[in-house]
């Protein structure tokens, strides 16, 4: 739902969830469970992403049930394969709503599964919570977005790059999967380059199919976009799936350094960098609320749980890795069961009013809070620089959580 009325939710009930300290309101135990669907892929190529969500939304409804449910409930995870197959992302959200009868959904990962599911959900007027950083430019009162818009992601990390700490970037190549994100993200940025003097003949763009494996001839093509006058160059990456190591080996391969030629990737988390020795891609940035070298206590023990859970369960996950929309799927979770908690219902309208203004402790060490009126969640943000342990090192991070801008003023000046 893009710029038309939008039903602001009104409330402002203000509660704090953190593992073992999640208010419930007191009924009777039993009953039938509250139905929470999973719309993850387990196979395809965003399944290596989109399975740790499936699993850790597991997890957390364990964790929920283990303090007593919701109202008095247990909560049972309805678990789907869409197969990376957009189409069937759509086909199984209907499912879930009308045959499973699940009060909401947590899932997709990237923008166009998303916009698959959206009709869906607002026809039949239900919830999806969505885990991903996003283009933006849309909002929809079925939708809770749990991630940050390019506003607070995108552009903090892309000034850091410009800036002469980060190595004043002057010239950009922009590679991405063609699909709705990585075009509205560059769309965004050449608006966004425009107000900072960038030329229109400093900037690239390149679009691959998804699953796209061979980067022979872009890597060249970057080396030489790099090697032209102009200023310093630097590529932002919004390949998604099983391209970002393919990206990623090509550019070894090549000799590409991040002390040459640096890659802002967007989307790139730990789980991608498995298997890479990254020591050749040491420097190379990402931006994301949350990077799981963060050092807090809630942090340690969401940590200490993943790796339980992977240990206990025998799943194939690194049982020391958590990335940000894992972080984001289990923020979700957590706030829909206090704003149901607060409504004393699971209905949609009910719920949507109560989670207005929710907050709670994230494990980036932020107290994150649902704005009142767009569905939008206020995170922190950081950038992440890869290390040589196929992980991130923290180079900066918001001192505040930050207000999303859901429509950015840069799309009409591109």
């Amino acid at each position: 739902m893009k710029r038309r009325a939008f039903l602001s939710a009104v409330g402002s009930g203000i509660a704090t969830a953190a593992i073992g300290n999640l208010p419930q309101v007191a009924h009777a135990a039993g009953g039938e469970p509250i139905k929470l669907g999973l719309l993850f892929s387990q196979s395809g190529t965003m399944a290596n992403g989109e399975s740790l969500l499936k699993d850790i939304s597991l997890m957390t409804i364990d964790q929920i049930n283990a303090q007593g449910g919701v109202l008095g409930r247990q909560l049972q995870g309805v678990v789907v394969d869409p197969a990376s197959d957009w189409p069937m992302y759509a086909q199984l959200a209907r499912q879930l709503i009308l045959q499973d009868k699940v009060a909401a959904l947590f899932g997709c990962w990237t923008s166009v599964s998303r916009k698959s599911v959206l009709p869906v959900v607002e026809a039949q007027n239900s919830l999806l919570f969505y885990p991903l950083h996003f283009e933006g430019e849309e909002q929809s009162k079925n939708v809770v977005y749990l991630n940050s818009p390019p506003s607070s992601s995108v552009l903090p990390a892309v000034d850091y790059l410009m800036s002469a700490q980060g190595g004043q970037a002057r010239r950009f190549y922009m590679v991405g999967t063609d699909y709705v994100w990585p075009r509205t993200i560059n769309k965004m940025l050449r608006g966004y380059f425009k107000t900072r003097g960038i030329p229109d003949s400093a900037l690239r763009e390149h679009y691959v199919p998804f699953g796209q494996s061979n980067f022979q001839t872009i890597v060249r093509e970057i080396k030489d976009f790099a090697s032209q006058p102009g200023g310093q160059a630097i590529v932002v990456m919004t390949v998604v799936g099983d391209s970002i190591p393919a990206l990623f080996k090509e550019a070894v391969n090549q000799g590409v350094r991040a002390t040459d030629i640096p890659i802002l990737g967007l989307d790139v988390v730990d789980s991608d960098l498995e298997g890479l020795d990254t020591t050749p891609l040491v420097g190379n940035l990402s931006c994301w609320c949350y990077f799981q070298n963060v050092d807090t206590p809630l942090n340690r023990q969401l940590k200490t749980d993943w790796k339980n859970y992977v240990t206990t369960h025998n799943l194939k996950h690194r049982p020391d890795m958590v990335i940000d929309p894992m972080v984001s799927t289990w923020l979700g979770i957590h706030l829909w069961a206090q704003a149901v908690t607060k409504a004393k219902s699971t209905g949609t309208d009910a719920v949507r009013r109560a989670i207005a203004g929710q907050s709670m402790l994230d494990p980036a060490g932020y107290e994150v809070k649902m704005d009142a009126s767009n569905q939008y969640l206020w995170r922190g943000d950081m950038i992440g620089s890869i290390n040589a342990k196929q992980g991130f090192d923290i180079l900066w991070k918001s001192p505040t959580i930050v207000k999303p801008v859901p429509f950015s003023p840069y799309i009409s000046q591109a």
